[in-house]
């Protein structure tokens, strides 16, 4: 199989897809990732608190949350195709078009998500290793990843051993919901090297054409995950 390179898959017609729930509200937040977003922001220790959402859509929830919150939350969504359509300037909103794995935040933020977005991202576990360092020491990353998009070499899913290096790296995954959090910053190692992906993999659990990313595993495996482990 041919793998494309992070720059050739950011052209793809599938990474661009518009079906994908671009036009989601903020309360599509809670079904999708199982918290309140206003909730989560107000319960932080700072004010304004801080909410990234990364590959954010159109951005119709972050102008409601910064009209529900005003001054309460700093917004900031980032967004790889940059069709916002929310209302122009709202307060405490910044929207930036630009690819997830480029870019790079000024500032920690006390709530990081990504609804449905890692299922369009090549490197997938580079992106997961750097999000827990953006976060403040008590803050919260949610986001929906499928745990079967991430393959070895010979096509296979990484599976159990990347459920467990992800485990002690302090990620939680739901395997039933395929949800994935991670709470409290801290530095990240995962064993693997990013080969490329492929943007042919067909439908994943949600029904839309979706991406695979391909990894050679290193170094030792992973001690296996206890009773309590979600994998």
């Amino acid at each position: 199989m041919e793998l494309t390179t992070d720059a050739e898959l950011e052209r793809s017609t599938v990474v661009a897809n518009r079906l994908m729930n671009r036009e989601r509200r903020l309360t599509s937040y809670g079904r999708e990732l199982g918290i309140d977003i206003a909730a989560v922001l107000r319960a932080a220790g700072t004010r304004p608190a801080r909410w990234l959402d990364l590959c954010c859509g159109a951005a119709y929830a972050l102008g409601e949350a910064t009209h529900l919150l005003g001054d309460d939350a700093e917004i900031v969504g980032v967004d790889l195709v940059g069709y916002f359509a929310c209302p122009p300037d709202p307060p405490r909103l910044r929207l930036v078009t630009a690819s997830a794995l480029t870019w790079r935040p000024d500032a920690p933020f006390d709530l990081i998500t990504c609804v449905h977005g890692l299922h369009y991202i090549g490197d997938k576990l580079a992106l997961l290793a750097r999000i827990p360092g953006w976060l403040t020491e008590g803050g919260l990353f949610a986001a929906n990843f499928d745990v079967r998009s991430i393959r070895l070499p010979d096509g296979t899913p990484a599976g159990r051993r990347l459920t467990s290096a992800l485990r002690s790296q302090g990620f939680l995954y739901d395997a039933r919901t395929r949800r994935i959090r991670h709470t409290g910053r801290r530095a990240v190692d995962l064993p693997y090297r990013y080969l490329g992906a492929n943007d042919q993999a067909g439908p994943n659990y949600t029904g839309q054409p979706a991406v695979d990313s391909y990894y050679a595993a290193q170094g030792k495996p992973v001690a296996p995950p206890s009773t309590g482990d979600l994998s």
